[in-house]
């Protein structure tokens, strides 16, 4: 009788108990945008690339082992006296003058983004599926055996996007949230296509980055910050060797056309996107400049407004940007 790992990361069926497992022993770490494991160093951005980190550690697998205790550690006391003090000068203070009530048209606004759409929705039948693919939609956790008939399949996922908000988790196309990483992992899927897709068009390969063409690697994202001033927006894109002499950049009064290849070998990558701005901005009197681990542009202000955040897609958070001093975003 086959029996199922429980260790993160490798979640296997296996008969054989001296099989060697390879899985992460450290519990899931999320913090400030980026993701990984407390066992070992590597983070992403996305929760894609978070699912596929090469397990760190190897061993035998279990059906029993339970997952890390968070750490939990003592309050300074000299920290406490000081929140004390602060805690009663705030009380001393003037109440913060009241706001404004928020419309529904305002809270549809800065609601979370809808996914990007899927690179296809079905399998290319002239394509072969390599044995043990896993179903590429979220929250479907079925594997492809060799030679198996795809007749009557029945593929239940999320369509939307992984949200982890106050240590709550789910995901954006349903209502259902919980506070443990495992338990986000069994939530069952809300939606059911006929099919499942274990490879799609080919165009994606295991890691989920797009093939351009002549070998170039796509990326779909990069991570950027910014910060402002009265009468600019200093935004920078980290990005590794871009090819100065092919990179173009190009300024629109809501919008920032960025085509950025790289000198990498022997695999080059290009990142591609129109960034929409928060903001409108003077085209004419913006610049850009490409240093060797980013690209940073300078938009000049339109209206001296203050940006709470870059992109116009991003959801304002309601945090106060400092103007003058680069903080991240």
């Amino acid at each position: 009788m086959a029996l199922k790992c429980v260790h993160k990361g490798c979640g296997k069926e296996y008969t054989d108990p001296d099989e060697v497992c390879k899985y992460h022993p450290g519990p899931p770490v999320f913090h400030e945008g980026q993701k990984g494991w407390k066992c070992c160093k590597p983070r992403v951005l996305t929760f894609e690339e978070f699912m596929q980190i090469p397990p760190c550690t190897e061993g035998k697998h279990s059906t029993t082992d339970l997952p890390p205790e968070i750490e939990k550690r003592e309050a300074d006391p000299a920290l406490l006296a000081s929140l004390e003090a602060q805690s009663s000068s705030s009380e001393q203070a003037p109440p913060p003058p009241r706001r404004a009530p928020i419309s529904a048209s305002q809270t549809a606004s800065t609601s979370t983004p809808p996914p990007p759409p899927a690179e296809t929705e079905e399998d290319d039948p002239s394509l072969e599926i390599p044995d043990g693919r896993p179903c590429r939609r979220r929250g479907c956790h079925a594997t492809y055996s060799k030679g198996q008939s795809r007749d009557g399949e029945k593929c239940v996922y999320h369509p939307g996007i992984p949200i982890f908000h106050e240590g709550s988790k789910g995901y954006s196309c349903c209502k259902r949230r919980v506070l443990e990483f495992d338990q986000f992992m069994k939530i069952e899927g809300c939606k059911t296509k006929d099919r499942h897709l274990f490879v799609g068009s080919g165009k994606k390969d295991a890691s989920g980055k797009s093939s351009g063409t002549g070998g170039e690697e796509l990326l779909e994202t990069v991570r950027h910050d910014f910060y402002q001033t009265a009468t600019s927006v200093i935004a920078s894109f980290f990005l590794k060797k871009i090819d100065k002499d092919h990179a173009k950049v190009a300024f629109q009064p809501r919008q920032v056309d960025l085509d950025l290849p790289t000198t990498d070998a022997p695999t080059p990558k290009r990142y591609k996107a129109a960034v929409p701005l928060f903001g409108a901005i003077d085209p004419g009197k913006s610049t850009f400049k490409i240093l060797g681990t980013k690209l940073e542009v300078t938009m000049a202000k339109a209206d001296g407004s203050s940006w709470p955040v870059l992109r116009s897609d991003e959801r304002v958070t309601g945090e106060i940007l400092q103007v003058g001093r680069a903080g991240r975003v």
